[in-house]
């Protein structure tokens, strides 16, 4: 037993894993190591100390982690990986997409999906082809399996980063200078930008300066936002189970956070009718506000959370939309990347009505230049 083959032994794996999980329910994470090794003893007992401590490795491995993927969700420049239809893994690094040596077959790229989603009560299969997860250290997960997924299962980790990016990592002195101001003066910042620009991450690095003693309250898809203060309250939505149920938007988020005292909520990003929620807050004394968007400017994140507003499902008038957009957001951040992969705020603008009872942004900064000041006064008391 001992000489059993590279073939043996992945079928012995594989036979050890789902034993595993007819089990899992009444095992202690913490014993699992020692699980594995009984059942490796009682199914091949004349496997020699090598081959079953390799043996048990890989079956810890695809309980605990993500197996074939952890040394590159372990690498710190990877900030995202890429699973094509079941065959080569791709990576982004420094903002640039490269392929890796690493090839992972269909059944295997299931069980990946299969092991990211089974915890938290989710599935992915042929009735139910997409969904949307986190890992344990923040990093949000997207996967796409058949019939969907034409060539076979899909998945992308967006990897969470542990280490916190300074303010000044996107913009010089003055346009810093000028943010924080903002953000000390409790007025309401949106920001905005494309796909992986960086908005979670500037984000972050905004709502470093809140004061830490205040009250913020934090909404997001999947709880990526680190802010260093004492006094945050985390909430973060959930898809329908299974079964299609126990769903919880960032909607009824938004409401709920305003029963909670905050001094500031802090939503990760609008992309439906919260984004209505979300102006009636900064509307309503919830001043020093953040979120984010997407869009390629200022002037259409503007247009953006206008048009997310009139899918609120409230017979609100345009113009009424207009006023409570033009009121409550007081700053508009645009980031974007670099030729080389970085990340830079490329504009800063302050909304005001124009000539045809619409709303445009009065830029503020263009490029690494500070072009002008806030024209409204801050939000802060005393």
């Amino acid at each position: 037993m001992s000489a059993m083959t590279a073939v043996d032994l992945e079928q012995l794996v594989e036979s050890l894993h789902r034993r595993l999980l007819d089990e899992w329910p009444a095992i202690d994470p913490h014993d699992v190591i020692d699980v594995v090794r009984r059942l490796v003893r009682a199914e091949a007992p004349l496997l020699g100390p090598a081959s079953e401590a390799a043996v048990v490795d890989a079956v810890a491995a695809r309980v605990h982690g993500l197996g074939p993927l952890d040394p590159l969700l372990a690498d710190p420049t990877v900030t995202e990986v890429m699973l094509n239809g079941g065959g080569r893994v791709w990576v982004e690094r420094a903002g640039r997409v490269e392929a890796t040596d690493l090839l992972i077959d269909e059944p295997t790229a299931l069980r990946l999906v299969e092991r990211i989603v089974a915890p938290l009560g989710l599935r992915v299969d042929r009735s139910s082809p997409m969904v949307d997860a986190r890992l344990p250290d923040g990093s949000r997960v997207h996967a796409v399996v058949r019939p969907l997924a034409v060539d076979g299962p899909c998945l992308t980790v967006r990897r969470f980063g542990a280490r916190a990016v300074p303010l000044e990592a996107f913009a010089p002195p003055p346009v810093v200078e000028l943010l924080r101001a903002a953000v000390l003066a409790r007025r309401n910042v949106v920001v905005s930008g494309g796909t992986g620009a960086g908005k979670t991450t500037l984000l972050n690095a905004l709502a470093a300066a809140i004061p830490v003693s205040e009250r913020v309250l934090t909404i997001e898809d999947a709880a990526e936002l680190r802010l260093p203060g004492e006094h945050v309250v985390r909430l973060e939505s959930r898809p329908a189970n299974a079964e299609g149920h126990g769903a919880v938007t960032i909607r009824e988020l938004v409401r709920t956070a305003l029963r909670m005292r905050p001094d500031r909520i802090v939503v990760g990003e609008v992309r439906g009718p919260e984004a209505l929620d979300m102006l009636q807050a900064m509307n309503t004394g919830h001043d020093g506000s953040l979120s984010t968007c997407h869009a390629n400017s200022p002037d259409d994140a503007l247009r953006r959370v206008e048009t997310l507003s009139l899918l609120a499902g409230i017979e609100l008038p345009l113009h009424a939309v207009r006023e409570q957009l033009a009121s409550a957001i007081d700053v508009v951040v645009q980031v974007g990347r670099t030729s080389d992969g970085g990340r830079r705020i490329v504009a800063v603008g302050e909304p005001v009505g124009d000539e045809v009872g619409g709303v445009r942004c009065r830029p503020l900064v263009r490029g690494d230049q500070v072009v002008a000041t806030p024209t409204r006064p801050g939000r802060a008391v005393g």
